[in-house]
Order: structure tokens, then sequence, then C-alpha cells
């Protein structure tokens, strides 16, 4: 019975510590988030270190590239959230025209098809155009998401999705379940987020 228990629990969450780390970090990173808080940075720096070294290892590299990104917006999210905060401690909410955020949009998704085609071409990639299109849509979510935007939920809710299949296709369990829940968190983002730009936190 014991070991049955052990094996169910190291297929769902995995057995090397690496992969355990980085996405115990990024639910509390994304948790945070949710809260405004920018507590957040510390374990998103973390997150994006860890998983850095994981993609690569498994020839996912433009999720490897990705981190990379991630680790600088994260240093420049983290002053921009400082200077965009409330008197209570929390992030002020903002929010993007439609027609800007569709050209935004539209960016994202050529550079996924030119990142995909060059990963195709030129690598050995694994599901290049799946993992591109993660990358390419996590960096649109990721900087809407720095300069404080409403809509870096809905581009997470899309990422999320495309994510969940490109890991569980390659057997990262415990990543692809990290996702899982990163979408339930990015609906309750969105909520939280929408609720707070309603009660006059928005700036212009």
């Amino acid at each position: 019975m014991d070991s049955t228990i052990t094996e169910f629990f190291a297929s769902m969450f995995g057995s090397r510590a690496i992969e355990i780390i980085a996405a115990t970090c990024g639910f509390i990173n994304v948790a945070l988030i949710i809260r405004r808080s920018i507590w957040n940075y510390p374990f998103g720096i973390l997150m994006v270190i860890l998983y850095a070294w994981i993609f690569y290892d498994y020839r996912l590299y433009s999720d490897a590239l990705l981190q990379v990104f991630f680790l600088v917006i994260q240093v420049f999210g983290l002053f921009w959230w400082l200077s965009g905060r409330n008197a209570q401690g929390q992030v002020i909410v903002r929010s993007m025209p439609p027609a800007q955020f569709g050209m935004v949009l539209a960016a994202g998704t050529v550079g996924a098809g030119i990142l995909g085609l060059l990963m195709h071409r030129y690598t050995d990639a694994s599901l290049p155009f799946a993992d591109a299109s993660v990358a390419a849509l996590s960096v649109v979510a990721q900087t809407l998401l720095a300069r404080r935007f409403l809509q870096n939920w809905y581009v997470w809710i899309a990422v999320d999705v495309l994510a969940i299949g490109v890991f569980a296709t390659k057997s990262l369990v415990p990543t692809a379940t990290l996702y899982a829940l990163f979408l339930v968190l990015a609906v309750t983002g969105l909520l939280t987020w929408q609720r707070a730009w309603r009660n006059g936190t928005a700036v212009a």
C-alpha cells in the first residue's frame, strides 16, 4: 500500500527535486500576483532560473530561451510595480484599449510563427511550433503583466491551455500539473483584477 501511494505521488508531482521546487515557486508566484503583491518577484526569479535548466534538458529550446527573457522582464517588472502601488502596497491595475490589445496579440502570433519556423529548420527542437507559440504568447503576457495591464490574464489563459498539452506530451507531469493550476489561477486573477479595476484603482 505504501509503495502504491508513493508511486502515485511520484507520477503526479515528479521525482526530480529541481522540477518540484520550480513548480512550487511558480504556484506561489502566481498566487502572489493575483493578490497584487510585490513579493511575487523573488519566487518568480527563482522559478525562471530553474525552468531554463529543465527546458533545455528536454530540448524545449523556445521555452528555455523564454526563461532568459522572463528573468530580464522580472527585474524590470519589479521596478515598475514598485512605482505603481497604492497606499496598501498593492499594484494599481491598468487597462489597455481594445485596438492596442489586438495589435499586441497580432504581433505575438507573428512572432510565434517566425520562432517556430526557425526552431523547426535550424534545431532539433521537440514540438517546435507548439513550443514557440507558448513562448511567444508568454512574452506578450509577461510584458503586459509587468506593465500592470489587466489584459495579461487573457493571454495567460491561452498560454496555460497550450502549455498543458505541450508538457503532458513531453511527460513533464509536475509542470503540466502546475500549468493546470495556473489556468485556474489565471481565471481567478482575471476576475480579481477586473474587480480592482472597476473599483477605481485603475490609472491612465
